[in-house]
């Protein structure tokens, strides 16, 4: 058989983006990821190419979920700010054992934004790694 194996994907639930962007920026601060926008009129545009992933928040205004913003740095000490205004839907992509490979995140007016990290593995096998 020829293709690709199905990647497993799930939603994460709107009333679970705080909590899940707290925990996923704890357990991958520091991974090494792609930031990509998904634009159906010209396609991929990478943002950062081998950032190191410094978090991934929500900024909410009346209860209401209207801004992520994922942080990343480079390696030239440059810091990027890449924010998703009035964003409809969080999916997790995950490799075999649930190791978590990439989000993609929807919004209502802008393409969609992806993170891909470079090297997914289980954070167990991570913990304690310092980088340069």
């Amino acid at each position: 058989m020829s293709g690709k194996a199905k990647v497993p994907t799930h939603e994460i639930l709107r009333h679970d983006w705080s909590n899940f962007f707290d925990s996923f920026s704890r357990q991958h601060e520091g991974w090494l990821a792609i930031l990509e926008l998904l634009d159906p009129d010209i396609g991929a545009q990478e943002e950062v190419h081998d950032g190191s992933l410094e978090g991934v928040s929500i900024a909410s205004g009346n209860d209401a979920k209207d801004r992520i913003t994922i942080s990343m740095g480079k390696r030239t000490g440059d810091h990027l700010s890449h924010s998703i205004d009035r964003p409809t839907h969080v999916w997790l992509q995950q490799i075999s054992d649930g190791v978590d490979a990439a989000l993609l995140i929807e919004s209502e007016n802008q393409p969609k934004t992806l993170l891909r990290f470079r090297s997914p593995v289980l954070p167990e096998f991570v913990d304690g790694v310092v980088l340069d």
